[in-house]
C-alpha cells in the first residue's frame, strides 16, 4: 500500500532537482512560525547568491509562500508542505480525542510531502559530491531522508535545542540497545556519539520516527543499525553531524561538553524587504544599498500613520512594542478582552503609548474592532486612517495586524514586550533596547531567563500578568500592575544602558557569513570551479 502510494506521487510531481549539468543540490528544510523559518530562508539565499554552482531548495509550510517570491528572486526553489506550522488545541476543547486524531492525520500527511518533496529532487539520480540537506530542530524528518538518500545532513538552528532529554532516557536506551549505547559511548573523534545524542539527537530514536522508517522509509527502526540484523553499523559509522547555530556566543554560553561539531555563528537575520506584509514597503526597502540604510525607511502613505504613531514625539518615551506572535493562534491567549482590558488599565495609569501587534490573530483583530466601534471616536473624524490599524484609548494604543520588520521597529520603540521567540529576542538584542519577556512554551523560557540573566531584561513575566484567564476586576488590576512594574523595571538605566552594550557587541557579527564559511571550510559545501 504504501510503496504503491509512493509511486502515485512520484507520477504526480514533477521532478525538481533534476540538473543536466551535474549541480550539487542544497536541500534547506525549515519547519515552524516565521523565527524557525526565516533565518534559514536567510541562509539558503545567501549560499545561492554566493555559489552559483548549487541548485538550492527551500522546503517549509504553505503559510510561508509569502517567501516564494524572494525565494525565485534569489534563484532558490521554494517547496511547500500543505500541513500548518502551528496546531491550535483551542478549536478542540471539549473533544481531546478528536484533536488528538487530527494531530495524528496530519503528522502522517506532513511526513509523506516531505517524502515526496525530497524525492522530487534527489528522485532516482545517484548521489552527487556536495549534495546535502540542511535542516532546523522542528524538520527532524531531514535526517532520516538524509540518511534514505545517503546525502550528509547538516542542522542550521537559529534557536537552542527546543526540547530535554528525559531524565530516564539514558538508562532506557541502555536497556534497549546495549551494543548501540557502547558503541556511541566508544566512539571515535569526530563521529556521531553519545554527546551528539544528548545534545540533540535523542528525538530521532523514538519510536514516533521508528515506525516511519522501518514501515514507509524501509530504513532500520533505529538509526545507525542494520535493518536486517539490529546490530550497530560500525562499518558505516557516520561523522557528528555539523551543528551551526544562529546565535552569538556574547548571548549564549557554548560549554566544553557540547560536541566539537557545535558552532555559534551570530545572528541570522533575512532581508527587511522580505518581513513587510505591504508590497509598496517591501519595494521601498529593496532599494536601499543596505539592511542598514533600510533602517531609515520611510513607511508608503498607507502606513504613514503607524511611523508618525512611532516617532510622535510625546510622553515619557518611545512608545513600547508589544507582539505576541503566534501565541493567539496556539491557544494560549482564551480571553483577548482580557490582555485588551490589562492594556487599557496600563495606559489609563501611565505616561506611555503602545504599539500592539496582532499578528493577525482574528479572535483579538476582533476584539479590537469591537472596541473601536463602541468607543466615543468611532464616528468622528479619526486622527490616524491606516491600512491593517486602529487608534483605541485615547490615541495611546495603536493596533496593527499587518507583519512589519522587528528590528524597523524596534529602533523606533523603547521596549519589546514579547513571548520569547528566538526571532523578536534577536531583533530586540540587535536593536539594543530593553525586553520584557512572557514566556509561553519550550524555548522561549530559556530566552526569557537567559535576557534577565545577562541583565537586558527583568524577570520573565508569568503569562497570567498578561493575558490573564479571567475577565474580572482583581484579574485585570493585577495584571496590569505587574505589567506597570516590569516596564518600570526595564527602563532603568542599569538595563538600558546594559542592552546597549550587547548591541554594541553583537552589531561586528556576520552570522550569515560565518555560517557560510564553515559549511565551505568543513567540506560540505564545494565551491565553484
Amino acid at each position: 500500500m504504501q510503496e504503491e502510494e509512493r509511486g502515485k506521487r512520484k507520477r504526480r510531481r514533477a521532478p525538481l532537482g533534476h540538473d543536466q549539468d551535474g549541480r550539487p543540490r542544497a536541500v534547506f528544510m525549515a519547519f515552524g512560525t516565521k523565527g524557525d523559518v526565516l533565518p534559514v530562508a536567510a541562509i539558503a539565499a545567501a549560499l545561492a547568491r554566493n555559489l552559483e554552482n548549487y541548485h538550492v531548495f527551500l522546503i517549509t509550510h504553505t503559510t510561508h509562500e509569502y517567501l516564494s517570491m524572494h525565494m525565485l528572486a534569489e534563484k532558490v526553489s521554494f517547496v511547500p508542505i500543505s500541513t500548518p506550522p502551528v496546531l491550535s488545541m483551542q478549536e478542540h476543547d471539549d473533544d481531546d480525542l478528536s484533536f488528538s486524531s487530527r494531530k495524528v492525520a496530519i503528522d502522517e500527511r506532513h511526513k509523506l510531502e516531505c517524502l515526496s518533496a525530497v524525492e522530487s529532487v534527489f528522485e532516482e539520480s545517484s548521489y552527487l559530491t556536495g549534495d546535502f540537506i540542511a535542516m532546523n530542530f522542528f524538520a527532524l524528518e531531514g535526517w532520516h531522508l538524509a540518511e534514505l538518500f545517503r546525502v550528509p545532513c547538516v542542522v542550521t538552528a537559529p534557536y537552542v535545542v527546543p526540547y530535554s532529554m528525559p531524565s530516564s532516557y539514558e538508562s532506557r536506551f541502555e536497556n534497549d540497545f546495549p551494543l548501540l549505547f557502547r558503541c556511541l559511548q566508544d566512539a571515535p573523534p569526530g563521529k556521531v556519539s553519545w554527546k551528539d545524542v544528548t545534545h540533540w539527537m535523542w528525538p530521532l530514536f523514538t519510536e514516533n520516527w521508528g515506525s516511519w522508517r522501518s514501515q514507509c522509509l524501509r530504513l532500520s527502526a533505529c538509526p545507525l543499525t542494520d535493518p536486517v540484523t539490529g546490530l550497530p553499523m560500525l562499518h558505516d559509522w557516520p561523522q557528528s553531524p555539523l551543528l551551526l547555530y544562529g546565535f552569538s556566543r556574547e548571548i549564549v554560553e557554548c560549554p566544553d561538553y557540547w560536541p566539537s561539531s557545535v558552532h555559534d555563528c551570530g545572528l541570522w537575520f533575512p532581508p527587511l524587504k522580505w518581513e513587510f506584509s505591504c508590497t509598496n514597503c517591501g519595494q521601498s526597502a529593496a532599494r536601499f544599498p543596505s539592511e542598514e540604510s533600510a533602517m531609515n525607511l520611510k513607511l508608503c502613505m498607507n502606513h504613514s500613520a503607524l511611523q508618525n504613531f512611532l516617532e510622535e514625539k510625546s510622553g515619557t518615551c518611545s512608545p513600547i512594542f508589544i507582539g505576541l506572535s503566534s501565541i493567539g493562534r496556539m491557544g494560549f491567549m482564551r480571553k483577548p478582552e482580557a490582555f485588551l482590558s490589562v492594556l487599557k488599565v496600563v495606559l489609563e495609569n501611565t505616561d506611555h503609548r503602545v504599539i500592539l501587534f496582532s499578528a493577525g490573530y482574528e479572535p483579538l483583530n476582533n476584539i479590537i474592532r469591537r472596541v473601536h466601534r463602541e468607543s466615543s471616536k468611532y464616528e468622528a473624524k479619526q486622527k490616524y486612517l491606516i491600512e491593517d490599524g486602529i487608534l483605541l484609548f485615547d490615541d495611546k494604543l495603536f493596533c496593527f495586524s499587518g507583519s512589519i520588520p522587528y528590528k524597523w521597529v524596534f529602533s523606533r520603540c523603547s521596549i519589546a514586550v514579547h513571548h520569547g521567540g528566538s526571532g523578536s529576542t534577536a531583533a530586540a538584542l540587535s536593536t539594543g533596547i530593553p525586553q520584557i519577556l512572557c514566556p509561553f512554551i519550550l524555548d522561549q523560557f530559556y530566552w526569557a531567563e537567559r535576557m534577565s540573566w545577562l541583565g537586558v531584561a527583568p524577570d520573565p513575566l508569568s503569562r497570567s500578568f498578561l493575558i490573564p484567564d479571567e475577565d474580572d476586576h482583581i484579574s485585570i488590576s493585577q495584571a496590569a500592575n505587574a505589567l506597570i512594574q516590569a516596564i518600570r523595571s526595564a527602563l532603568s538605566d542599569e538595563i538600558k544602558t546594559r542592552a546597549s552594550e550587547v548591541a554594541q557587541k553583537i552589531s561586528k557579527e556576520d552570522g550569515i557569513g560565518k555560517a557560510l564559511r564553515i559549511l565551505k571550510e568543513s567540506g560540505i559545501c564545494l565551491a565553484a570551479k
